[in-house]
């Protein structure tokens, strides 16, 4: 049985996840912590569950990772030079581990992994997220990780014309990115590629954050025997 301390218990998907793992018989919870809770409880659990904030996300990972703790990350926020900061650290803690998930939804991953294949025969791509009022960064962390995905695609990184129009969005990767926050909205991001006379659309809509279960799931089981740093659902389900 695995046992699981969750960060930001409290929040839309700590209180999925503490549901998640008070019905799998295979798991049980160490801790459930809040914004008011003393980081020592998580500790002694087999993996920490980390649903908190970008601003406050870093310093409980680090903290866990110098107790020889094994971290699912579904903060949003880590960009790849923070997670390099912590790879050195996981050097230092051989025991430790990080799983890094910028989403848990398996047809999100699947459209990133759409997207990047896209990214060999069209040059131009720009993204649209939209997530609910209450998500408090932007572009999403899942924005961030297909325009990644889509730069290790590319031959070359291309200019883009306008860019320096505040409308044209904010480039991660050499592709904009434009974030809509509504209430109405649970998440949906379109990847828009163009090309001569011709585009393609890649759109992901998540209905209810109950679409995050099966990843949330599979990624804690996953993390429990996990080594040093795995980023991406795929690399879970793989």
């Amino acid at each position: 049985m695995i046992s699981v301390s969750i960060l930001g218990a409290t929040g839309r998907m700590g209180t999925l996840t503490k549901e998640l793992v008070d019905q799998d018989p295979n798991l049980k919870l160490h801790a459930a912590l809040d914004s008011s809770s003393s980081p020592e409880h998580m500790l002694g659990a087999d993996v920490v569950v980390d649903f908190t904030r970008p601003d406050v996300s870093e310093g409980l990972v680090e903290f866990a990772i110098a107790n020889g703790q094994k971290v699912l990350i579904g903060t949003s926020g880590w960009s790849e030079i923070k997670l390099a900061k912590l790879q050195k650290q996981l050097a230092t803690q051989p025991q430790a581990a990080l799983v890094v998930v910028p989403n848990f939804s398996v047809g999100s991953m699947l459209a990133q992994r759409f997207a990047a294949e896209a990214a060999k025969f069209f040059a131009d791509a720009e993204i649209v997220e939209a997530h609910h009022a209450g998500k408090v960064d932007s572009p999403s962390g899942t924005a961030i990780r297909t325009a990644e995905l889509i730069q290790a695609s590319r031959q070359v990184q291309p200019l883009i014309p306008g860019t320096g129009q505040p409308a044209r969005g904010e480039v991660f990767a050499g592709v904009p990115i434009h974030s809509l926050r509504l209430d109405g909205v649970s998440a949906r991001q379109e990847t828009i590629f163009g090309a001569d006379s011709e585009q393609l659309k890649i759109a992901h809509d998540v209905i209810s954050h109950r679409a995050y279960s099966l990843g949330i799931l599979r990624s804690i089981e996953f993390t429990a025997t996990a080594t040093g740093l795995t980023i991406g659902l795929e690399q879970v389900l793989s």
